[in-house]
């Protein structure tokens, strides 16, 4: 009986959806810190593995800390990780390939900016609002603000004319996993 109960536990864990995974796993675990608190970002590797583990380095390497929010549309996205605050920067690593999915996009869901190509993901990344819906599939979606939202909300909006560029933009004061957290 004990067998049998295994055996069955193994073939219900394998029914057992990746994105289950723990959320409180601090090597999956973003800690976004701004002027107005902590966002915590749970990473979803199940997604989109080659962009997680982009955003992972270039966190490691303190990249991201004091990047500017440059693109905050109300109602939409907030967009940061561009180095020279300009919407047209990125880091010295490659570009990553597309990993789109069917996961629909919603508040609080983190996926990466591109250009035209799919496949000219690098550095920077979006945290939405609402009305990202219609991204889905279109962007790789690669982690969800699991608490922050309210300081999300905070971010200081851009200009509803000038495509949410934002001038005297808020900054990620510090970016760091969990697992190295300080």
């Amino acid at each position: 009986m004990k067998r049998l109960l295994a055996a069955g536990a193994l073939v219900l864990a394998g029914l057992v959806p990746a994105m289950a995974q723990p959320a409180n796993d601090p090597q999956n675990t973003l800690l976004l810190d701004t002027r107005d608190g902590r966002i915590t970002i749970r990473l979803r590797p199940d997604l989109a593995p080659k962009h997680v583990e982009q955003i992972k380095a270039l966190t490691k390497q303190g990249f991201y800390n004091g990047v500017v929010f440059h693109r905050v549309i109300e109602g939409f996205m907030a967009q940061t990780g561009d180095p020279t605050g300009t919407g047209t920067g990125k880091s010295n690593l490659p570009n990553i390939p597309a990993e789109f999915t069917k996961t629909q996009y919603k508040r609080g869901s983190v996926g990466m900016a591109r250009s035209q190509s799919p496949d000219s993901a690098n550095s920077q990344f979006f945290i939405c609002y609402e009305g990202c819906g219609p991204l889905t599939g279109q962007y790789t979606l690669f982690g969800e603000v699991v608490s922050g939202m309210d300081v999300v909300d905070k971010i200081k909006k851009g200009d509803a004319a000038a495509n949410g560029m934002v001038s005297n933009p808020d900054k990620i004061v510090k970016m760091q996993l969990a697992a190295d957290a300080k």
